[in-house]
């Protein structure tokens, strides 16, 4: 049922959108309808089913325009989305309204080798921009590990993080600039292929991140970088998560070099990701799994550090260090990371992924008290994430289908989040806060800071269409 607040789709709106779109643009039959209303998280999370009332297919920026400024105008929610990859809910139609999506807008208009750019629009698969790239010889260096499958324009709604934030940050990091559609339907650009710029506000990294709330973006200008010469990946098996996690950090405090990847796998994200890919890691018994990534273009120094990292590790009580010095055998191993998310979906009836972020010196905390709450709760758990950054993606599984799996999830996370903000720590690192954690906003941020996010979010968008229920709601305004 769509919100007092706003108007709902009717036969009539159908007939107006078909007019600015097109008839092969607008989507309402209830399968696709159903099929466009979620993302990554499992229908049985939610408190209630959350269903489109139309799905429209933009082809052009003019189309964006077209569709906000009616909804505006008739005060319509309006939900966008990309590949739905998302962890968050962030693409769930929370009011029904209609559903943006950017499949149909998936060019790449232009690589511009003179001002290393590369200009997209939302609906392109971020591995389709990283060959783009790898054809001239450049790196685009975002490498979330849905990156296969996700758009880029979700990518910037959520600051995907993903393998390489260690040494060339997180998506916003690439973003030089955005064109995007406003909920009126005006069309803007914030930035451009300019690298500086201290003029006004800097409203492009603004919308990266603010998950769909502020702005519709329809054009994307990223930066590009040398593609290094060589990679290499070491597999570094510990017998325990402690040490692993401990060792994590001196890579770049005593083995003086910023590798791109630090990653982390804990014995029962291993064990999980051999099951998934029928496949058999070195060292599987282990207690955990670090992947160290390094790059380099002179062959020497990149032997020289990597025997430097060897060593250290070595010295602080790694099983074994594996060099992955091809594509056969890194393939492999980025597999086995990449897939962990699948696998638990596959093999677990219930299950919470969750996208905690602390201080690096504080992830052994972080990962001890995780096991304590499971243990108190009954569930299991499997960690695995971006060691190097701090953002550690805890998994709590439910081995068996649990009548009362809500309570015991609801209950272990207001725990959980409590410690991490205790940690210094936040919600998320590169998932997003969406519609799942949305009631937990209160537990890292003060009342000033959600007070500015209601008057951010109220000044772009002051009858609330875009992506209402998400991030934080407006009190009096309520959905």
């Amino acid at each position: 049922m769509t919100p007092a607040k706003y108007s709902p789709v009717t036969e009539r709106t159908v007939l107006d959108l078909t007019a600015l779109v097109g008839k092969s643009n607008v989507a309402v039959d209830m399968e696709k309808r159903i099929a466009y209303s979620y993302d990554e998280v499992p229908r049985f999370s939610w408190d209630r089913e959350y269903i489109a009332e139309a799905v429209v297919f933009p082809e052009t920026t003019e189309h964006v325009s077209a569709v906000m400024q009616y909804a505006d105008r008739n005060r319509i929610p309006v939900t966008p989305r990309g590949a739905g990859t998302g962890l968050s809910g962030g693409a769930v139609p929370f009011a029904g309204g209609i559903v943006l999506s950017f499949e149909k807008m998936r060019r790449i208009l232009e690589l511009d080798r003179k001002n290393l750019t590369i200009t997209v629009e939302p609906g392109v698969v971020t591995a389709e921009i990283t060959k783009a790239a790898r054809q001239e010889g450049l790196l685009y260096a975002g490498d979330p590990c849905s990156g296969d499958a996700s758009f880029i324009g979700g990518n910037v709604a959520e600051n995907a993080g993903g393998n390489k934030v260690v040494k060339y940050g997180t998506t916003g990091n690439s973003v030089l600039a955005l064109e995007a559609v406003l909920p009126d339907g005006t069309v803007t650009w914030f930035g451009g292929k300019r690298r500086k710029d201290a003029t006004g506000y800097d409203f492009a990294h603004l919308i990266v991140g603010s998950e769909g709330t502020l702005a519709v973006v329809t054009k994307i200008i990223l930066k590009l970088l040398p593609l290094p010469g060589k990679v290499v990946d070491l597999l570094v098996p510990f017998p325990d998560v402690a040490s692993a996690i401990d060792f994590a950090p001196r890579i770049q405090s005593e083995g003086k070099v910023i590798p791109s990847s630090i990653e982390f796998m804990d014995g029962k994200s291993i064990r999980l990701a051999e099951r998934f890919l029928n496949t058999v890691l070195p060292y599987d018994a282990a207690g955990a799994h670090l992947v160290i990534q390094l790059e380099g273009n002179d062959p020497n120094v990149l032997a020289d550090d990597m025997e430097r990292i060897g060593d250290l590790c070595l010295a602080s009580g790694a099983l074994e260090v594996f060099v992955a010095d091809n594509k056969t055998t890194s393939d492999k191993l980025w597999k086995a990371r990449k897939c962990l998310a699948e696998a638990i979906m596959a093999f677990y009836p219930k299950y919470s992924l969750e996208d905690l972020v602390v201080p690096t010196s504080e992830i052994p905390k972080l990962m001890a008290e995780t096991t304590r709450l499971c243990k108190k709760y009954g569930i299991e758990e499997a960690n695995f994430g971006h060691v190097g950054d701090g953002n550690m993606h805890v998994n709590l599984l439910f081995p068996e289908e649990r009548p009362d799996w809500h309570d015991i999830i609801d209950a272990l996370l207001d725990e959980l989040y409590d410690f991490t903000a205790s940690l210094g720590g936040t919600l998320s690192g590169e998932h997003g806060i969406g519609l799942k954690r949305q009631k937990y906003m209160c537990r890292v941020m003060d009342g000033a800071q959600m007070e500015l996010i209601r008057r951010v979010k109220l000044a772009f968008d002051p009858n609330e269409i875009l992506n209402p229920g998400k991030m934080i709601s407006c009190p009096g305004r309520g959905e």
